[in-house]
């Protein structure tokens, strides 16, 4: 497939960008000679990495991991959703809004595309993958390159790398994901976005919002009380790694509370259960390793 779409950016010399003109990521990562606890071998750092993700995306406990597995074979078996029409259905225009929505100079995938690939090519290409998505959605399932990613570990903001050891734990994982299966994420989530809607008291995982806009709406309500002469009392809990520890039939499960298409569950859980990624570190590639959170 990479092939198939790269062949693509050379048609139309006018509309294809140069590779030398191609932006790259900007990533803040440790310099060759850098040492990770004493380790000065990329291979070696790189499968340090790799461990350390692979256990973060891992159950907290196993006995709540089979309730729901249980609890999710139980539902699944006779779920149909909500049925299918047209209005469901992607097409070209929706496509090509997507791809011109994409930011620009963004990494690419181990498939060596890149969003300038797709916006420079042939005019034909979201023609193209919107029937190719439709098919996707007729079949459900994705291409395996789909769940193929590569992570590059990121210093954590409030650390220097000069100031102590650093540690795996001292890094947060950024993956790389291919760019076709990033337009076809967007074009669900768009086409379906009735059925991800999610509740205005969350701030956390939503576009536009972040912690800042949680702690302003604390603060707000604590003022309000305060000034009307009450004593306000709350408890925060911190969940770390609530993200990448997140239970996929758990998803699976509220998804169908939701009653979100048939079609649209199948093809979540064909991309769930081939997603594997590998750790960057310089020019290495650590091995692949999958997420066990679906287990």
């Amino acid at each position: 497939m990479a092939s198939y779409f790269t062949s693509f950016a050379t048609v139309g010399a006018r509309r294809v960008l140069c590779k030398d003109k191609f932006k790259t990521l900007q990533i803040k990562q440790l310099g060759d000679k850098k040492r990770l606890s004493g380790i000065s071998d990329k291979n070696v750092i790189a499968e340090n990495f790799a461990t350390y993700f692979s256990n973060v995306c891992s159950n907290t406990s196993a006995n709540r991991a089979a309730e729901l597995t249980a609890d999710y074979v139980h539902r699944r078996s006779t779920y149909l959703g909500v049925p299918v029409d047209d209005s469901f259905r992607f097409d070209a225009e929706l496509v090509e809004s997507v791809i011109y929505r994409m930011k620009l100079g963004k990494a690419a995938g181990l498939d060596g595309l890149s969003v300038e690939h797709l916006r420079y090519c042939s005019v034909s290409l979201p023609c193209i993958l919107a029937k190719l998505f439709n098919l996707m959605l007729f079949v459900g399932s994705v291409p395996t390159d789909f769940g193929q990613s590569f992570t590059v570990p990121i210093l954590k903001n409030n650390l220097n790398v000069y100031s102590k050891s650093i540690t795996v734990e001292d890094f947060r994982g950024i993956s790389i994901s291919p760019v076709i299966s990033k337009v076809f994420e967007h074009c669900i989530l768009e086409r379906y976005q009735k059925f991800f809607v999610s509740s205005d008291n969350q701030f956390g995982f939503k576009k536009k919002s972040s912690c800042s806009h949680a702690v302003y709406s604390l603060r707000c309500v604590v003022d309000y009380y305060v000034k009307n002469g009450s004593t306000v009392n709350f408890c925060a809990l911190d969940l770390p790694k609530a993200f990448d520890k997140m239970n996929h039939h758990a998803l699976f499960i509220r998804l169908m509370q939701r009653h979100v298409p048939l079609n649209v569950l199948c093809i979540l859980e064909n991309w769930f259960s081939i997603c594997a990624t590998c750790v960057k570190w310089g020019s290495i590639f650590s091995r692949f390793f999958y997420s066990v959170v679906w287990n």
